[in-house]
C-alpha cells in the first residue's frame, strides 16, 4: 500500500529571515524523524505574511529571490533528508513581489515554482505582481512518484484553480495558507477535492498568529468505497490551533483507483458549453451597467 506521508508545517514565524530559516530547517527535521515524504510550509513563510499595518515599501522590501540562500538551504536540506520540501517566500520580482511556493523533491531538485494568481488585490496584496499559470510536476518521493501541484490560499476560492491542476494530471494539491480555517474555508477545499477527485493538503499559521487559527487539513477525494454504503468523510486530517508537525497519510493506490472509475474530474465534463467563464470582463447580467430586468 502506497500511504504518502504529508506534513504540515502548522508553525510561528520567529520576526527575523535568519530566524524563519533556523526554525524552518528544524521542523523539516522533526517532520523527516516522523517519517514524513513530503513537508509543506504555511504562506509566505520567509517573513511570516507579515504584510499587513505596515508601510508597503517596508514590507516589499522584505522580497528575497527564488533562487538566493533562502531557498537553497531548504534544497540542501530535501536531498540530505530524503524528503520533498515545499517552502513559501515574499519573492523578489520586477514590478513587485510575488507570493511563491518552490518545491524540491526528495533529491533536491527543485520541481515547481509556483506564484500566487489570485492575489487578494481587494486589500494590500495589490502590491504583488500575480502568478500566470497553474503548474503540475511529478514529484519523486519514498513514496514514489506523485503528480502534484499548487495553490495559495485565495486561490482557493477559484473552481478553476483546482479545475486547472486536475486537467494537467494534479493527484495532490498543496496548499499554503495564512488567514482564519473556518467552516465555509473548509468546505471550498472539501469540495475541491470532491469534484476533482485529488487530495488537497492546506497548510495554516498556528492561532498565536494574528488573523490565523490553525486548522491545517489533508482532504484526500475519495468520497465512494466499494463495499461501502453510501459516502465517506474525505477529510484525513484536520489540525487544532496549535503549533505542531501534523501528518496525514494519504492513500495512493486508493485515490488512483478511484480516480480510474469515478464519475466526476474530467469523467463527464462539456467544456465546449463553458465559454463565458473564459472570457475576460463579463460579470453577471445583474451586474452590467444599464441591465433592468
Amino acid at each position: 500500500m502506497d500511504l504518502l506521508k504529508i506534513a504540515l508545517l502548522q508553525i510561528a514565524p520567529t520576526g527575523s529571515l535568519e530566524g524563519n530559516l533556523e526554525k524552518g530547517i528544524r521542523y523539516c527535521r522533526q517532520a523527516k524523524a516522523l517519517g514524513a515524504d513530503i513537508a509543506l510550509f504555511p504562506e509566505m513563510w520567509s517573513n511570516g505574511y507579515n504584510i499587513y499595518d505596515r508601510p508597503v515599501d517596508r514590507w516589499t522590501a522584505e522580497a528575497i529571490p527564488a533562487d538566493g540562500d533562502f531557498i537553497a538551504a531548504f534544497g540542501r536540506l530535501a536531498g540530505e533528508l530524503s524528503m520533498a520540501v515545499g517552502v513559501t517566500l515574499l519573492e523578489a520580482w520586477e514590478g513587485g513581489p510575488r507570493n511563491s511556493l518552490v518545491v524540491f523533491d526528495r533529491f533536491g531538485e527543485r520541481k515547481l515554482t509556483y506564484a500566487k494568481v489570485h492575489t487578494c488585490d481587494f486589500d494590500v496584496e495589490r502590491n504583488l505582481t500575480p502568478g500566470e499559470d497553474f503548474s503540475v510536476t511529478v514529484l519523486d518521493t519514498a513514496c514514489g512518484g506523485v503528480k502534484a501541484g499548487a495553490m495559495i490560499c485565495y486561490d482557493r476560492e477559484f473552481p478553476e484553480s483546482a479545475r486547472i491542476l486536475m486537467l494537467k494530471g494534479a493527484e495532490l494539491i498543496l496548499v499554503p495558507n495564512a488567514c482564519p480555517m473556518e467552516i465555509n474555508r473548509l468546505s471550498q477545499l472539501r469540495a475541491r477535492a470532491f469534484e476533482n477527485m485529488l487530495a488537497v493538503a492546506t497548510c495554516n499559521y498556528p492561532d498565536t498568529v494574528p488573523d490565523c487559527n490553525g486548522g491545517s487539513s489533508v482532504f484526500d477525494g475519495v468520497v465512494y468505497l466499494p463495499g461501502l454504503a453510501g459516502s465517506r468523510d474525505t477529510c484525513i486530517l484536520q489540525a487544532d490551533g496549535e503549533e505542531g508537525v501534523y501528518i496525514a497519510e494519504l492513500d495512493l493506490e486508493q485515490l488512483r483507483s478511484y480516480r480510474e472509475r469515478e464519475v466526476h474530474g474530467n469523467a463527464y465534463r462539456h467544456p465546449k458549453k463553458y465559454g463565458l467563464l473564459a472570457e475576460p470582463g463579463i460579470s453577471y447580467p445583474f451586474l452590467r451597467e444599464g441591465y433592468r430586468e
